[in-house]
């Protein structure tokens, strides 16, 4: 079983997380969903924070629909948010992939991030964000700043762990896998793809099989 979890602006009606939902289904049965704020999902988002608790109640429902063996896999946003959940709620699943994830918050080191931020803490940014992409956004900063990727990693052992980036990203450059995969050190794998861009956009088809039979083959 693999339950996706998308990135920022998607949801689960978007052509591109239908693409990943669909490239998986090749290798076990998908739960999708959108996180809080995104598309017709409710509320509204706090940007990797409480989202965490949506990718819980996913993995939960996926238990109760019988599924033994969970793995989830996650996209930018929801990279960050699959291993934070990982570290938070221990054994929930079985193996966890992360796929073009900050390694750490805040970062505003490239120009797509800084017009990211833009969206996120002005605003007239949240109004844009709401009508151009559907994704309404809180207005209220983290308080408290939730556990940072790279401080999630070294509690996901020995849950199987996954960290794929592609070193063309425009979002975060390569350092942050190296930072994730260092943290982990021999409990997670690393793979840094020769020119993938971000996210689900970006993930081939190929790639996406990749991960698949990964997930499989440690989680069963």
């Amino acid at each position: 079983m693999f339950v996706v979890a998308h990135g920022f602006t998607g949801a689960v009606d978007r052509p591109h997380v239908r693409r990943v939902a669909r490239a998986f289904t090749r290798y076990g049965a998908v739960v999708t969903f959108s996180f809080r704020g995104h598309g017709a999902s409710g509320g509204r988002s706090t940007v990797g924070d409480r989202e965490v608790l949506d990718l819980a109640a996913a993995v939960r429902w996926a238990r109760e629909l019988g599924h033994a063996r969970v793995g989830t896999v996650g996209f930018s946003m929801g990279g960050s948010v699959v291993l934070r959940h990982a570290a938070l709620y221990q054994e929930a699943t079985d193996a966890v992939v992360s796929v073009s994830a900050p390694a750490r918050w805040y970062y505003r080191g490239t120009a797509p991030m800084r017009r990211l931020h833009w969206l996120v803490t002005r605003p007239e940014g949240r109004v844009v964000s709401r009508y151009g992409f559907r994704t309404r956004i809180h207005h209220r900063d983290w308080n408290p700043v939730p556990l940072s990727p790279v401080e999630a990693v070294p509690r996901i052992a020995p849950t199987p762990l996954l960290i794929v980036h592609g070193d063309a990203d425009g979002y975060f450059p390569v350092d942050h896998p190296r930072m994730l995969a260092a943290a982990a050190a021999d409990q997670g794998e690393l793979w840094l793809e020769p020119g993938m861009g971000h996210a689900e956009h970006a993930a081939s088809d190929a790639l996406l099989g990749r991960i698949g039979e990964w997930v499989v083959g440690r989680a069963g």
